[in-house]
């Protein structure tokens, strides 16, 4: 599965909320998911300063959380896409930031890079990272 937006649109920040955490909605068989967007996501998570929260769909107690968060905050189907990227912030939002669907790898692996290198991140991370 891979991102259905190579640039999604960067969620409004507050100037006094801080990135909490990074979420990755994931299954270990997933391609897109592992290593990719594991590798990714920690690259992510660094330069918010926050930790990583990895939530695989395989595992029950897990499944039940990442179906919530997808849910309320994310693509919902009932055959949900991954990987799915939610950023939480301090005030209590939960924003996506990444959408999978099925195409090649190397289209999720650009998405991550223009996530990665985009002017958002820059801001969000200058101001709320560590």
């Amino acid at each position: 599965m891979c991102p259905r937006r190579l640039l999604p649109a960067m969620p409004r920040t507050e100037r006094k909320a801080r990135p909490k955490r990074v979420t990755i909605v994931l299954a270990p068989w997933c391609p897109h998911c592992v290593p990719l967007s594991v590798r990714h996501g920690r690259k992510l998570a660094h330069r918010l300063g926050v930790p990583l929260r990895l939530l695989d769909i395989d595992r029950p107690a897990q499944e039940k959380v990442a179906d919530q968060i997808v849910a309320r905050y994310g693509d919902r189907s009932p055959d949900y896409l991954i990987p799915q990227v939610f950023v939480e912030w301090s005030d209590g939002r939960v924003d996506p930031l990444l959408t999978g669907f099925s195409e090649q790898v190397a289209r999720t692996d650009r998405a991550w890079k223009a996530l990665l290198g985009s002017e958002w991140l820059r801001t969000v991370g200058e101001r709320g990272g560590r």
